[in-house]
């Protein structure tokens, strides 16, 4: 019989602190811990801020570190015998990596790795924004299309790189006397810093040296430029019907369990509350 009791105070434990995670509240007050934990990490780069508030600041950062510390704890207990649950969602490995590393010391030879893992707490408001977490997985879906896109425009400029340097290297050694130097050339073009520049000392000695220049900025601007923004584009709209499908679900067998527990632990105490009642009215008649 205790044994029983024992776990159904359990349950009952983890679905208190389930619904505590999943409350509006409880999102809410951890992006606000993760705004004042970017604000103090701003304050710190300030000198004179250190020399007067250093210990305030510290203190605050410990209170923080402890707020996700229990924030941790509550999610893991959510999952109530399957603890381990927590660390199949990658955001919480995220957020769990980043508490772990926050535990390095801030004094002795560690100090400047436990500073730069302040400034990554703040990359736990990706986490904390749905639609922020949708762009992030979208970014990654997109890798490997991204990746044949980068191998292509890597070809294109190896080939202009080679060309460039045959045909200009004599005439402008500053921008293409080396295939490297070339290739550094050509990405200031793509990124359209000053390259008019470039081609004009070109024209200075080949007049129809722009014929090479405007179809590498339409080949490596344009139209690369464009095709990574389309590969974005389309799978930011596969992820959104991925989640809407997800939304539409049919409750699991879990869920579905879950709600029958609530649902007959209310029964339970309306019945002892309406036997209650029953004794009360008897005693008085």
């Amino acid at each position: 019989m205790s044994s029983e009791i024992s776990v159904q105070q359990k349950r009952g434990f983890a679905e208190q602190c389930r619904r505590l995670v999943e409350a509006p509240i409880f999102n809410q007050v951890i992006i606000g811990l993760i705004m004042v934990n970017a604000a103090v990490v701003g304050l710190e780069t300030s000198t004179w801020v250190l020399e007067r508030f250093s210990s305030t600041l510290y203190g605050i950062n410990q209170l923080i570190l402890l707020a996700f510390m229990v924030e941790a704890a509550i999610k893991i207990a959510a999952h109530g015998n399957r603890p381990w649950r927590y660390f199949a969602n990658g955001w919480n490995c995220f957020d769990f990596s980043i508490i772990v590393l926050s535990l390095i010391p801030a004094a002795g030879p560690m100090a400047t790795l436990a500073r730069l893992v302040r400034v990554l707490r703040v990359l736990r408001l990706v986490s904390a924004f749905p639609e922020l977490r949708l762009l992030v997985d979208t970014l990654l879906r997109s890798l490997p299309s991204m990746f044949h896109i980068s191998l292509l425009m890597g070809i294109i400029f190896y080939i202009y790189g080679v060309a460039g340097y045959f045909l200009f290297h004599e005439i402008d050694p500053t921008h293409w006397r080396t295939l490297p130097i070339a290739l550094l050339s050509l990405f200031r073009i793509v990124t359209f810093e000053d390259w008019t520049d470039i081609m004009y000392t070109a024209m200075e000695a080949m007049p129809y040296s722009w014929i090479y220049f405007i179809s590498f900025v339409v080949m490596g601007a344009f139209v690369m430029i464009n095709l990574f923004i389309g590969v974005v584009l389309n799978n930011l709209e596969e992820a959104k019907l991925r989640r809407l499908d997800e939304l539409s679900m049919p409750p699991s067998q879990t869920e579905i369990l879950r709600e029958l527990r609530a649902t007959q632990d209310s029964l339970a105490r309306l019945q002892k509350r309406l036997g209650d009642l029953g004794d009360e009215k008897g005693t008085e008649s």
